[in-house]
């Protein structure tokens, strides 16, 4: 990394001022983790949804369209390194974030796309836009290099019920035929998973790994978790790790910022407990999957 000019990171994500989610749980991490961000911002709310009524402005396509022109004028997207983004609040907005992409790669085309693509998860079911899912399935999915679905959403992508680990690798392997070189699935609980641990696959061409960890008895888990975990992994992916090494310290940091997390609270302590963005306490191993 140059000492004057630290690698650029796009990140075009939802903001709110109260708490941590989308660009508030991401930028911060990326930011520790020795990159300058370009945050575009989806929209501007008081606070995430775990609060509660909030009052804010959803942005349209056109909008995103005019700030990312804005820093074409600046020289600033051909700089780009890496792209993240997360939930999307319609179809449209999407497809400016594949725009955006298309152009950096015409610049720089080792440019790595991360798609966290946020649908839904267990006990809430789908909460997106109803267009949404096609559009990550059909569209967003192709473009990206790497993907961060939790189970539910991989299921929804994928058509499929997850009956095991094995099962798991296999169907991310024929997902990645559809464009993404790395596929990693969060919060996996397959019926072969014990009860009390939690588990992150990480799928590309050389493997599969996977990370367990215990799972935490706090309620409610905080929000913004996806986020901070997509954007610590793509910090230590474009930091030279490979992806073993990268899942062992994603998943390292969001378990102890979870742990550390206060009963009761919405959010997770990212200023509080820093320091586990950096180097985090403990690691879990990323053991390789060896599939029959």
């Amino acid at each position: 990394m140059s000492a004057t000019q630290p690698p650029l990171v796009l990140s075009i994500q939802s903001h709110v001022a109260l708490g941590h989610v989308g660009n508030d749980a991401a930028v911060f991490p990326l930011q520790r983790l020795g990159f300058e961000v370009l945050p575009v911002h989806t929209v501007q709310f008081s606070n995430h949804t775990g609060y509660g009524q909030f009052r804010g402005q959803v942005f349209d396509a056109e909008h995103i369209r005019e700030v990312l022109a804005g820093l074409r004028d600046r020289g600033a997207l051909s700089r780009v390194s890496a792209v993240l983004s997360g939930y999307l609040g319609d179809a449209a907005i999407g497809a400016v974030i594949l725009e955006g992409v298309d152009e950096i790669r015409r610049d720089n085309p080792g440019v790595r796309y991360l798609c966290d693509p946020v649908m839904g998860d267990v006990g809430r079911g789908v909460f997106v836009n109803a267009a949404i899912p096609d559009f990550l399935r059909n569209l967003a999915i192709p473009c990206a290099n790497i993907i961060t679905p939790n189970q539910f959403e991989f299921e929804l992508l994928t058509g499929s019920k997850l009956g095991s680990v094995d099962e798991a690798v296999r169907v991310a392997r024929q997902l990645r035929g559809r464009g993404p070189d790395v596929v990693v699935i969060t919060s996996l609980a397959t019926p072969d998973i014990p009860a009390d641990q939690l588990c992150t696959l990480a799928v590309n061409g050389e493997g599969a790994w996977l990370v367990n960890t215990p799972r935490l008895a706090l309620h409610p888990l905080p929000n913004g978790m996806g986020d901070v975990f997509s954007a610590t992994l793509l910090a230590r992916l474009l930091s030279g790790h490979a992806l073993p090494q990268a899942l062992e310290l994603a998943t390292a940091t969001l378990y102890a910022l979870v742990e550390a997390t206060a009963e009761g609270s919405r959010d997770l302590p990212l200023v509080s407990a820093q320091e586990q963005i950096v180097q985090p306490a403990q690691r879990y191993q990323a053991n390789e999957v060896v599939s029959p």
